[in-house]
């Protein structure tokens, strides 16, 4: 089982078959609600971009990291009360802005991780996905205020980073034993089997 999930997980995003485009979209999308129900306003962008774009195309993972956002907007101001005020949109651009340079960041990574050698290249992809999100934020302060250092403490850095790891490592079961699930029904969904989908 592991030689297969460290094979399925190293085929390029362009090998995978549109399938896996619809599960990644439907699985992040899931993962937002639960996490924005959760955390409010914590959600593990990092870990959703570095899953969407080792496992999509770009412009896909692009999609599937946007939609978890929109996800995650509708609950905070649908069902959390966040403020409907200018600059707590502000702050929900700047997050999906941060979401988005994440995914390009691993995008862009992606394509050296023969380099790195097999699954061990996932912690890498994480934490540049991590760091460019918390930049992306960290950069938009002078801009938007707010957000003040206390939200950028080691102490919050890191129990974000956490969280973020945690949820990788999760999304990347969920989505092999989704695969395993379809595949044993006779699904050639996440193009294993043949020509993509």
């Amino acid at each position: 089982m592991t030689n297969d999930l460290v094979s399925y997980l190293e085929q390029s995003p362009q090998d995978r078959g549109r399938a896996a485009i619809v599960m990644c979209i439907a699985l992040l999308a899931a993962a937002s609600a639960s996490t924005s129900l959760v955390f409010a306003c914590a959600a593990p962008f990092a870990a959703f971009a570095a899953l969407a774009a080792t496992v999509l195309p770009l412009r896909q993972a692009l999609v599937a990291v946007v939609t978890s956002w929109l996800v995650n907007q509708a609950i905070g101001f649908g069902l959390l009360g966040y403020p409907h005020a200018i600059d707590t949109a502000m702050w929900g651009l700047a997050i999906v802005a941060g979401a988005a340079f994440s995914t390009l960041v691993v995008s862009f990574a992606w394509r050296y991780r023969a380099r790195f050698g097999g699954i061990a290249f996932y912690p890498l992809v994480l934490t540049a996905s991590y760091a460019a999100y918390e930049l992306t934020l960290f950069a938009a302060i002078p801009i938007l205020g707010g957000g003040g250092s206390e939200a950028f403490s080691a102490t919050v850095v890191g129990e974000l980073a956490f969280l973020n790891a945690v949820w990788m490592l999760g999304l990347i079961v969920v989505y092999e034993l989704g695969h395993r699930i379809l595949v044993a029904r006779g699904r050639d969904v996440l193009g294993r089997r043949g020509s993509p989908t």
